[in-house]
C-alpha cells in the first residue's frame, strides 16, 4: 500500500536554502495570517512520506488537511494528469466545455447521498462549494436564512466564515457578518450535550429569533472537521430532516473533509441513514488538485439562473482528470475498507498509550469513523479539563521525531489523524511509535518543569 522514500539522510537533496532560511522569507514576504503549523519546507512527497529540504523524511498523518486520501502523487493521478496536460490545461467550462467535466459530474451523480436524479456543478474550493450550496439553496427555496452549528467550519470567505461555528481565528476582527445566519449546539455526549438538546434549540430558534417559513437550509458536517471530529448521530441526522421537510428547507451535508472513502463509507452520510438535498465536496475528490463540487437533487440544482453558477477555474480540465483518476483508484484499491483497517489499528494503538502507567489520564475520549479518527487530550482523565498546552507541545516534539500532526477542536485540544488511506500497517504503526515516544517525553518534561 504504502510507498517509502529512500535515502533518509540529514544532508539536503540539493543545495539551496535550509528551512530557517526559507521561514524568515516567508515572514518577510508573506502576511502572519496565513499561519504554518509546522515551519518545514517541502521538498519532495511521495505516497505517505515527506521529505523537506534539508533531507529530512516525516511521515505524514495529516494528508494536506484530508486532501490526500490516495497519497502523494498516486502513479495514477499522477498519470492522469499528464495526459491531460499533453492536450490542454484550461479552456474554461463556461467558454468551450470538455467531456472529462461531464463523466465526473455522471459519476458523483451516481453516488452522492442526496434524493432523486442528481447534478452537479464543480468548482475550485472547499468555502466556493458551500457559497455555492447556500446560493442554490436560496434560489430554490426564495428565502435568506441559514442553520449551522457550533464548532463547524465551512470555509475563510466571508459568507464561510459567518456560517462556521468558531470566533478565534476565523471571525475575530472581520465583522460585520452576514446577515440571516444562526448557529445552533452541536450534540456532543462526551461534553454532555444531547441530540434532544439540540433539536429543541431549534424549536426554540423558530419561536425567538426567526421565521422557520424565512430558512432556505440546514447545513452540517457529518462529522465535524476543524471543530474536533465529532459525528452527527444517526438520530440528530434525521431529527434535521424531519424538520427540514416540515418547514420545507433544505439538508446541505456538507462533506468537503468527511468525503472519498476517508470515514469508511464514500461519504458520511452514509452512516445516517438520511439522504440530503445538496452536498458539499472537495479536499479528496481530486487527490490534490483544486477542485470541488456541488451535487444536488435535480430539480434544486436547476434553480439558478443560467449564468448564476460556475467560474474561470471552476472544474478545471486537470481537476476532472485527476478526480476521475481518484475514483477509479478508491474502487481498485478498496480505500473504503481500508479506512476502516487503519482506523482500527490507529484506535488500538492510541488505546494502549491511553492505558500506559505513564499517560494516565492524559487521553479522554477517543473516536473513530473509519480512518477519521481523534484522540482528546485532558488533565485527569476529566473532559472538562482539556488542555491544549499538551497538544501543541505534542505536535511540535512529534515532528521533530519525523511525524506531521495536526490539532483541531474549539478547545485545541484535539489530535486529528488524516494518514492516507494508502498508507502500510507499518508506516502507521512506525508513526504511532513516535507518537507514543514524542507524547511520553512532553508529559515527563512537565511533571519535571
Amino acid at each position: 500500500m504504502g510507498t517509502t522514500i529512500t535515502g533518509e539522510t540529514t544532508a539536503p537533496l540539493e543545495e539551496g536554502p535550509r528551512n530557517a532560511t526559507l521561514q524568515a522569507r516567508k515572514e518577510a514576504a508573506v502576511p502572519r495570517g496565513l499561519a504554518t503549523s509546522l515551519p518545514v519546507f517541502a521538498a519532495k512527497a511521495e505516497g505517505s512520506e515527506i521529505t523537506d529540504v534539508e533531507g529530512k523524511r516525516y511521515i505524514d498523518f495529516a494528508g494536506g488537511i484530508a486532501v490526500l486520501n490516495t497519497g502523494h502523487l498516486h502513479p495514477k493521478v499522477k498519470a492522469a494528469v499528464q495526459a491531460q496536460l499533453e492536450n490542454f490545461s484550461h479552456t474554461c467550462i463556461q467558454v468551450t466545455p470538455y467531456e472529462s467535466y461531464v463523466r465526473l459530474a455522471e459519476r458523483l451523480n451516481a453516488i452522492a447521498p442526496v434524493r432523486g436524479p442528481a447534478k452537479t456543478v464543480f468548482l475550485t474550493t472547499g468555502a466556493e462549494a458551500v457559497e455555492n450550496a447556500v446560493k442554490i439553496a436560496r434560489a430554490h427555496t426564495g428565502r435568506p436564512g441559514v442553520i449551522a452549528f457550533s464548532g463547524a467550519f465551512h470555509g475563510r470567505t466571508l459568507l464561510g466564515m459567518a456560517l462556521t461555528g468558531k470566533v478565534v481565528p476565523y471571525k475575530v476582527g472581520f465583522g460585520p457578518m452576514p446577515a440571516d445566519i444562526y448557529h445552533l449546539p452541536f450534540p456532543i455526549a462526551y461534553h454532555g450535550k444531547e441530540v434532544a438538546a439540540t433539536l429543541e434549540a431549534i424549536e426554540t430558534l423558530f419561536k425567538a429569533d426567526i421565521d422557520p417559513a424565512r430558512i432556505a437550509a440546514i447545513i452540517i458536517e457529518p462529522v465535524q472537521g476543524e471543530g474536533g471530529f465529532y459525528q452527527a448521530q444517526p438520530e440528530l441526522m434525521q431529527g434535521l430532516r424531519a424538520i427540514c421537510d416540515k418547514y420545507g428547507m433544505l439538508l446541505i451535508a456538507d462533506e468537503v473533509q468527511t468525503g472519498f472513502a476517508r470515514t469508511g463509507k464514500m461519504f458520511a452520510m452514509e452512516h445516517t441513514g438520511v439522504q440530503a438535498d445538496l452536498v458539499t465536496m472537495a479536499k479528496s475528490l481530486a487527490g490534490g488538485f483544486p477542485l470541488s463540487a456541488v451535487s444536488g437533487t435535480a430539480a434544486i440544482m436547476d434553480s439558478p439562473h443560467p449564468g448564476g453558477l460556475g467560474g474561470t477555474y471552476g472544474g478545471s480540465p486537470l481537476g476532472c482528470a485527476a478526480a476521475n483518476a481518484v475514483l477509479d483508484v478508491i474502487e481498485e484499491e478498496d480505500l473504503c475498507r481500508r479506512a476502516d483497517e487503519i482506523g482500527e489499528l490507529l484506535v488500538r494503538r492510541i488505546r494502549e498509550l491511553q492505558t500506559g502507567n505513564s499517560l494516565r489520564g492524559v487521553i479522554g475520549d477517543i473516536r473513530a469513523v473509519g480512518g477519521m479518527v481523534a484522540m482528546e487530550l485532558v488533565a485527569d482523565g476529566d473532559a472538562d479539563k482539556p488542555d491544549p498546552d499538551l497538544t501543541r507541545a505534542l505536535v511540535a516534539r512529534a515532528a521533530e521525531k519525523g511525524l506531521v500532526l495536526l490539532s483541531c477542536g474549539v478547545r485545541g485540544n484535539v489530535i486529528r489523524f488524516l494518514c492516507p488511506l494508502t498508507t502500510s500497517d507499518a508506516l502507521v504503526n512506525e508513526g504511532m511509535d513516535m507518537l507514543g515516544e514524542a507524547l511520553r517525553e512532553c508529559v515527563a518534561e512537565r511533571a519535571t518543569a
